[in-house]
């Protein structure tokens, strides 16, 4: 998950739930529990902890890697049309280029996986006009 990338959530499952018991409206826990979730193997934990982080509300950064590492779990087990959902949602935030870049090649493989072959191609083309060196890691199937 992203957020495992960046370091950013803190503790063991079981603390963070403490947390989130002690502070039920504490949306970064409720994220970062969906991090330590996804590490473990457990989606459907994580993807829930996401949902309810998201819906919460986190601040603009934090939203945008909640939508995203939601999207990587549901195109990982196969829903295809959730993932397609949050990676628009990323898109619609307009983050910076990088993460706009990586939500279009994402929403591309969904939308591929989901059998949308002109929806597909046509955010591998957007991801292309943002970052030309896409070219090659794009058409590469």
């Amino acid at each position: 998950m992203l957020k495992d990338a960046l370091g950013e959530w803190r503790g063991s499952e079981e603390e963070i739930t403490r947390q989130i018991e002690a502070d039920p409206v504490n949306a970064q826990a409720w994220a970062s529990r969906a991090g330590v979730r996804s590490a473990a193997g457990d989606f459907e934990g994580a993807l829930g902890d996401l949902t309810m982080a998201i819906e919460l509300g986190l601040r603009f950064r934090e939203r945008i890697i909640a939508y995203g590492n939601r999207g990587i779990i549901r195109s990982e087990t196969g829903d295809y049309d959730g993932a397609i959902e949050d990676f628009s949602a990323v898109i619609e935030a307009r983050p910076r280029k990088s993460i706009m870049k990586a939500a279009l090649v994402q929403r591309a493989l969904a939308k591929e996986k989901f059998g949308d072959k002109e929806g597909s191609a046509a955010d591998r083309r957007l991801a292309r006009i943002l970052s030309p060196d896409l070219n090659k890691q794009t058409t590469k199937k």
